[in-house]
């Protein structure tokens, strides 16, 4: 099974450069979508999509575009939910995946932390993304495009 595209929530993706190398790789369009405060140029094989500012536009835009077999780069929890619930495989930037028994955990999670900052408490936040975090990223996208590949060629 060859991946359809990668699309990807371009808002705040700090590989969009590894994604469009991979990409171009293996053949595979590539669909950025990001709001009008984004500027983000097309390349061969790299299709942009902006859409309004409003809140959730860009999730509601891969949420409706999004098919079994793409390959989804988000850091929204909720957008990878709606994708795995679409059979499309879900990375993070740092180049994990999201699967069905990971997200449910996830999802508890954030809510925690919602709940506790409506409550005045506050926690760290995200670790700063490195360059071992882009390599990872790199690394794991093009180990599962080339998996996708093999199975697609037996």
């Amino acid at each position: 099974m060859r991946a359809r595209s990668i699309i990807v929530d371009a808002d705040a993706c700090p590989v969009k450069s590894e994604i469009e190398q991979a990409g171009r790789q293996f053949g595979v369009q590539v669909m950025l979508v990001a709001s009008f405060d984004h500027r983000m140029k097309e390349n061969p094989g790299v299709k942009v999509v902006q859409v309004d500012r409003s809140d959730q536009s860009v999730d509601l835009y891969i949420a409706n575009q999004i098919q079994q077999g793409d390959i989804l780069v988000t850091q929204d929890f909720g957008l990878a939910a709606l994708g795995l619930a679409k059979g499309s495989i879900c990375l993070t930037n740092r180049g994990q995946e999201y699967t069905d028994s990971s997200i449910d955990f996830l999802l508890d999670r954030r809510h925690a932390s919602a709940k506790m900052r409506r409550s005045g408490k506050h926690s760290k936040g995200p670790k700063p993304f490195t360059e071992a975090d882009r390599q990872n990223f790199l690394h794991g996208l093009t180990k599962l495009l080339k998996y996708l590949q093999e199975i697609e060629n037996k």
